[in-house]
Parts: structure tokens; C-alpha cells; sequence
């Protein structure tokens, strides 16, 4: 006997889910785009369909901020709320958005005064192993 509560069809994909998507893939680089879509299946599929549709479609395709300035902001979030592991696909976004090491830093630092430091050097940690893997300079 089936649940009613389980469907078998997924729910149609709404208009801006492509959009989402591309824009997800210019910031974050289709490497990660590819492993976040791989290996889906009827219970992981949704949080990343929402994901394309409503984080990257309907936010970051808004004006009003510059890529750059986005993905500022959402380093500055991530590392507020210590979530390590976005924080690194997020700091490569940003230097896909052309931000500086040293902004990126400043960001960083700047979270130590409303986050606090350990949150911040959380933080560090975790963008500079990200910066070091892309073979990013860093400022003396």
C-alpha cells in the first residue's frame, strides 16, 4: 500500500529555476554546480531544485547589488553563522565575482567585531585553505 504522502512525480520546476542555475554556475564554477547536482535522488533533489529556483534565481538575480558586493555579504553572513563549509564554495564565488584577497580579508575581519573571533577565525581558516587551493596570492 502506498503513503499518501509520497509522490512519484516531481513537482514542476518553476520559471526561474535555468536562470537560478546559471547564475549558480557563473558564480560558484560548474565544477561545484555539478557535484552539488550529481547523485540526486527523490529526497535530495527538491532542496537543490529550491536552491537554483529561489536562492539563485530569485535573489541573486535581483539588481540593486553587484555580484561582488553579493557575494561579500554572503561571506560575511557564513561567517557569522560559522558554516565553514558554504563559506569556502562562497569565497571562491567571490573571487569569481572579482573580489580582491584583501576584501575578502577585510570581510572577514570585520565579522570579528559582530560575530566574534571565534567565528572569525573560523572563518580565516576556511577561506584561506580556499584561496591557497585556487593558487590565490596573498597580500603581505
Amino acid at each position: 500500500m502506498s503513503n499518501p504522502n509520497e509522490s512519484s512525480e516531481s513537482p514542476e520546476r518553476g520559471e526561474g529555476y535555468e536562470a537560478g542555475k546559471a547564475r549558480r554556475t557563473q558564480v560558484m564554477g560548474e565544477p561545484f554546480v555539478e557535484r552539488a547536482m550529481s547523485g540526486l535522488d527523490g529526497f535530495s533533489r527538491p532542496l537543490q531544485d529550491w536552491l537554483n529556483e529561489h536562492a539563485w534565481g530569485s535573489t541573486w538575480l535581483r539588481d540593486g547589488l553587484d555580484l561582488k558586493t553579493r557575494s561579500l555579504c554572503t561571506c560575511a553572513m557564513l561567517a557569522a553563522l560559522g558554516r565553514s563549509t558554504e563559506l569556502k564554495g562562497h569565497v571562491r564565488g567571490a573571487i569569481n565575482n572579482g573580489a580582491s584577497v584583501v576584501e575578502i580579508r577585510e570581510v572577514l575581519l570585520h565579522s570579528a567585531l559582530y560575530a566574534g573571533a571565534p567565528a572569525a577565525s573560523e572563518a580565516f581558516r576556511s577561506a584561506r585553505a580556499v584561496l591557497e587551493e585556487m593558487g590565490v596570492a596573498m597580500p603581505e
